[in-house]
């Protein structure tokens, strides 16, 4: 068999199916398939460059690193880090719609109410503002004995003391009164749980 110059073999435009590649590996010819070249091939520590588009999807591996990723609008069920997490952008950190509920309180202002969310606003029970405190217990199962809560008041013409109380597993107290308005109304105090650790 004659030695053919690489430059006289004919050009493809096209791979089908059934067209081979060949090599000698190791004094042995063998080929290479469409399937092993383009459709399934496995690189081994390959230097890719710039990747402008793909789908990693299916990718096992759990260490890989990102430099200064930018990645746009992303879903997970958790995310880890070492470092602060800052936003700069006007939206803020926070929680996203669904993550909050609502719930108004019946009977009494020392009425309990359930609201398992992580944030959400409490309606007060309609009556009047009073300097006396009082104090009412939210069951919330999201809660844990050492998280955050965070309360202020969204509305209500009377002006609000609020303070959380017995934090807890599953449950946090509020305790209220006016800094001495009267006003028979149904005032709504927001609260957003802040997870946290106690080491």
């Amino acid at each position: 068999m004659s030695t053919v110059a690489i430059s006289a073999l004919p050009i493809g435009t096209v791979i089908n199916a059934a067209d081979v590649l060949p090599y000698v590996q190791s004094g042995t010819t063998k080929q290479i398939t469409k399937t092993l070249l383009f459709t399934s091939p496995t690189m081994v520590t390959p230097i890719l460059g710039t990747v402008t588009s793909g789908n990693i999807s299916a990718c096992t591996s759990t260490s890989m690193v990102m430099v200064t990723p930018v990645i746009g609008a992303a879903t997970g069920t958790s995310l880890t880090a070492t470092g602060t997490i800052v936003s700069t952008g006007t939206a803020g950190v926070g929680y996203a719609t669904g993550a909050g509920g609502a719930v108004t309180q019946l009977t009494s202002r020392t009425t309990g109410v359930t609201l398992n969310k992580t944030t959400g606003a409490i309606t007060m029970f309609s009556a009047a503002g009073t300097t006396v405190a009082a104090t009412f217990t939210v069951t919330n199962s999201t809660v844990a004995a050492t998280d955050v809560v965070i309360l202020n008041q969204k509305s209500g013409t009377d002006l609000y003391d609020l303070m959380v109380t017995a934090v807890a597993a599953g449950s946090f107290n509020v305790t209220f009164r006016t800094t001495g308005g009267t006003t028979t109304e149904t005032p709504v105090f927001n609260f957003a749980v802040i997870k946290a650790v106690a080491a």
